[in-house]
């Protein structure tokens, strides 16, 4: 992939069709290429990447090829709407593909809902992401379920009932996940004995843990990324604290092992997808995947490839390319045959899905449990 300064921000283009603009669609991803969570958009870039040779490969959108333009927002919050910006008054996208946390994509939501241009976000689960306006969609399940998924696994199959939350309170997504797990749990008759805090970007967790270690908690709830969750996990090892960690899919990342190690291990983490999944078409994409990048997708790859899919599809139903058309045609997806499960946008531009429970073992997500909207 091609990367050049394009000042604020970088620039690729992806184009395997060879067409020029007029029989090609061109579609803008916005993704942390570099920064802190930088596995996040490499694996979503992957999966969007590969849907779009498979589509072009196929035919295209109505005899016109899919055209990425691919922007890196380095992780930081301003590039991402500086980005969009870009997009959609230069480049001119008709839609695009972002972005894999919910802080940056409520930063780029505004723009898109202003100048009508829909917006897939592949993995951003705050609840306001898709409040922002009827342009805004995703492919991801929520925080108002993904919290009570990882309350129900602690409380009811874990059979854990004192526990202790430690948050990111510089992350949207993380502040989000809390509050819902917080009140989830207690709703029913578990306990949150300690509360502590940190921000993106530190390194050093100890005097947090050491607090909670005191309250004596089951087990500890970390709705944090992978880069400093795996560091929070070292130094809790490093203290004696023995307790099982639990997340949500913001653990996503095989650098969270890498940075972990073994201290990691036997923790649990909610997420959208698992490679265990015995589905033909999950099963396909990890072979295609595998074939193309020579790994096996991460969660974050799998709603890349759902996002984009979802996408092509929709503009095989619309009318036209204008904005309107295809947020008309997204809106009515239904049924949508997807590697992260079946499913339709409910009136919110949210998809009804289920959630996976993994537990970490040497470097590997394990699948232990499947939950559905009607399980809770």
């Amino acid at each position: 992939m091609l990367l050049a300064s394009n000042g604020c921000s970088k620039n690729s283009e992806t184009n395997t069709s060879g067409a020029g603009d007029g029989d090609s669609l061109l579609i803008g991803e916005i993704a942390p290429m570099t920064g802190s969570e930088a596995t996040f958009g490499v694996s979503t870039h992957r999966g969007i990447e590969l849907a779009f040779e498979q589509i072009n490969g196929s035919g295209g959108i109505k005899g016109k090829k899919l055209k990425l333009q691919t922007m890196d927002n380095q992780g930081k919050t301003d590039e991402a709407a500086l980005a969009a910006t870009k997009l959609i008054t230069q480049s001119k996208v008709i839609a695009i593909l972002a972005e894999p946390t919910s802080g940056r994509t409520l930063a780029i939501a505004p723009l898109a809902q202003r100048y009508k241009i829909p917006l897939i976000s592949s993995s951003a689960t705050n609840p306001r992401v898709t409040e922002v306006g009827d342009y805004i969609f995703r492919v991801c399940f929520i925080d108002p379920f993904q919290g009570p998924v990882i309350s129900r696994f602690i409380y009811a199959t874990k059979h854990l009932k004192n526990i202790a939350i430690l948050t990111d309170m510089k992350s949207d997504y993380s502040v989000s996940l809390s509050e819902i797990f917080e009140s989830h749990f207690k709703n029913q008759g578990g306990k949150i004995v300690a509360k502590q805090s940190y921000a993106a970007g530190d390194v050093d967790f100890k005097a947090q843990l050491t607090a909670l270690r005191n309250d004596k908690p089951d087990g500890i709830f970390i709705p944090g990324y992978y880069t400093e969750v795996g560091l929070i996990a070292r130094q809790a090892k490093e203290l004696g604290i023995t307790v099982p960690l639990f997340g949500g899919d913001g653990w996503d990342s095989p650098k969270l092992a890498e940075i972990a190690g073994a201290s990691i291990n036997g923790s649990f983490f909610a997420n959208h997808y698992s490679a265990d999944d015995p589905s033909p078409v999950t099963q396909q994409f990890i072979k295609d995947y595998k074939s193309r990048y020579g790994d096996i997708p991460d969660g974050m790859a799998a709603m890349g490839f759902d996002s984009a899919q979802v996408l092509a599809q929709a503009l095989k139903r619309a009318e036209n390319f204008s904005g309107d058309a295809i947020r008309a045609s997204l809106a009515s997806t239904k049924d949508h045959s997807g590697v992260t499960g079946t499913f339709s946008m409910d009136a919110n531009r949210n998809p009804s899905k289920s959630a996976v429970m993994l537990e970490v073992q040497n470097g590997k997500f394990n699948f232990i449990a499947k939950i559905s909207p009607k399980d809770l």
